[in-house]
């Protein structure tokens, strides 16, 4: 009979002395939480936030508007965004204070400053 086992997980993170603290635990952890973690050792929290606006854009604009556009990068809270028609270029135009805030409201935080469609 297969008995099954809980793994000692391995919490990583930088102590007041900017030295890394390595703890065990045998609680199970989401690896959301382990990959956050990862993160704030590497100091990459801004990277993460950025990341996230690149994902949350098919949601926010929704799926007709996601089919006709195409998030390039997103860099020093601008947010680049290749639109396959004209004529949807300038309808986002319009409509690109109000995406923005959108964006902002489903991350919580007001990363995107701006965005350029081209």
């Amino acid at each position: 009979m297969y008995k099954q086992r809980v793994l000692p997980t391995v919490i990583c993170s930088i102590d007041e002395n900017r030295e890394y603290v390595v703890k065990s635990s045998r609680t199970p952890r989401k690896i959301t939480d382990i990959v956050d973690d990862i993160y704030s050792i590497y100091g990459m929290n801004q990277a993460k936030e950025e990341h996230q606006a690149l994902r949350v854009w098919d949601h926010i604009v929704g799926d007709t508007i996601a089919k006709m556009t195409e998030v390039e990068k997103f860099v020093q809270g601008v947010l680049f965004v290749h639109v396959m028609n004209p004529s949807w270029r300038t309808e986002l135009s319009f409509r690109k204070k109000n995406i923005i805030s959108r964006l902002n409201k489903a991350l919580g935080k007001n990363l995107v400053k701006d965005i350029v469609f081209k």
